[in-house]
């Protein structure tokens, strides 16, 4: 066994999970990875390279024995988690009197049952420690309603808002809960949730995963308690949706997101 730190991050195939799983190896953390797809192992592979263990399992995140299958897995390392990050998540594009209800459950299996799910294992397994870092990945969403993307919005609200009141019940045992708000970001995101018709289907608009990474990973270990992450206009889009009335920012995004004809 090295000697290294240790952290377990799901839905780290590729995108912002895979970025911050190079950021954690390079800072030498043996790195257990979760994906939904065969390509998990070879990701561990590239995350190899950088002089670290990789322990990889690939895991459907929408069901409550794949969540479970991961967190076993990792537990069966036998060794001390030091940090964890929460990254799994999906969006479903389309106006939500025409998507599948299965889809939409599914959805919420992912973003808010699975969240759940891991951190419970993660939290039970990090207090008597008395030590840990914990990201839950969020997103800028989570600061607005979001038409044409109906469920998924409201789904990142949970994991922001869950984030929060976690780092408060824990602010006394040494275990720090942050949470990471990316904006639209150059990954297959949008492209996955059926959103290439809309505004989010040009890249060109797109943070840069790597920079998006960057900010949440530094965030973390400076035991922030949220950050958003991308460019300037992307955090200052962050402040006016503080101020900004719910009607108006609805059809703001709207706009963006409606599929277009």
């Amino acid at each position: 066994m090295s000697g290294n730190k240790f952290v377990m991050i799901t839905g780290s195939t590729s995108g912002i999970g895979f970025e911050l799983a190079k950021l954690f190896a390079k800072d030498n953390y043996d790195v257990a990875m979760s994906g939904s797809s065969e390509k998990i192992y070879e990701s561990a592979k590239e995350i190899e390279k950088l002089g670290v263990e990789t322990y990889p399992l690939q895991a459907d995140a929408s069901t409550y024995e794949g969540v479970e299958d991961f967190w076993k897995f990792v537990e069966g390392r036998n060794r001390k988690l030091d940090a964890a990050v929460l990254n799994v998540g999906v969006s479903l594009g389309g106006a939500f009197i025409d998507n599948n209800l299965e889809e939409e459950l599914k959805l919420i299996d992912i973003n808010i049952s699975g969240t759940v799910h891991t951190a419970k294992r993660v939290v039970n397994h990090m207090v008597p420690n008395k030590e840990g870092n914990i990201l839950i990945v969020s997103s800028l969403s989570a600061t607005l309603p979001t038409p044409y993307e109906t469920v998924y919005g409201p789904s990142k609200a949970f994991a922001f808002m869950f984030a929060e009141a976690l780092r408060e019940e824990l602010k006394d045992t040494g275990v720090n809960v942050t949470a990471m708000l990316p904006g639209a970001t150059n990954t297959d995101f949008h492209h996955n949730a059926g959103m290439d018709s809309t505004y989010f289907g040009d890249d060109s608009i797109k943070n840069d995963k790597k920079e998006v990474a960057k900010q949440g990973y530094e965030a973390l270990m400076n035991r922030l308690d949220h950050v958003v992450c991308g460019d300037e206009e992307t955090k200052k889009q962050a402040e006016e949706n503080r101020r900004t009335p719910e009607p108006v920012k609805a059809a703001n995004h709207a706009k963006k997101a409606k599929p277009q004809e």
